[in-house]
């Protein structure tokens, strides 16, 4: 990277890079997100291959990704030839797009894939426990998708605001812990 990131921006780009390919997202992809997301300006295409030191083209393919996710958008200037590129800068709004996008590329289908299995025809004692394993993990996904769903219809605000209240929410779990036991 070159010398004009600082060295917290040059740590937070490479440590979301690491983070991203933990996720299973390509580590440019993160890294450009990164930029992006600290970046007081848009930047174009050749000033990110530029600070992370990676191909344009691979550049481009990133930013191509980032924008189907809806986290990156393009940004156009007056007089400005070059398209720039800038990251949601609102956290809470990215963390909800990001989880709406897993969701969408990894949960449906494995619920998909979960009910075909459970709906297959079967035979003998091993494949009725197998039916009963995926019938299990069914209906755990189609209640982690149900409690999503209803997360998603909380407004962003109220959001930031429930985030306020860490300490209160600590008690009230505890409560409800101590409650079942």
């Amino acid at each position: 990277m070159e010398e004009k990131l600082a060295e917290a921006a040059q740590k937070f780009v490479l440590h979301w890079g690491e983070m991203g390919t933990r996720w299973g997202i390509n580590r440019t992809v993160a890294q450009i997100h990164a930029l992006l997301y600290l970046s007081p300006q848009p930047l174009s295409a050749d000033e990110i291959a530029s600070t992370l030191s990676v191909a344009r083209s691979n550049v481009s393919n990133s930013l191509r990704e980032l924008q189907s996710w809806g986290v990156v958008r393009m940004v156009h200037e007056l007089g400005e030839r070059k398209d720039r590129f800038e990251s949601l800068s609102d956290v809470w709004e990215m963390f909800s797009i990001i989880l709406e996008e897993r969701k969408r590329r990894e949960i449906d289908p494995t619920i998909q894939m979960l009910r075909a299995s459970a709906e297959s025809p079967h035979s003998g004692a091993s494949d009725e426990h197998t039916r009963e394993k995926i019938l299990a993990m069914l209906d755990f996904f189609e209640t982690v998708t149900l409690l999503y769903g209803e997360f998603r219809r909380i407004p962003v605000n109220s959001m930031r605001r429930v985030g306020k209240l860490k300490s209160k929410l600590r008690s009230l779990f505890a409560s409800v812990r101590l409650k079942e036991d």
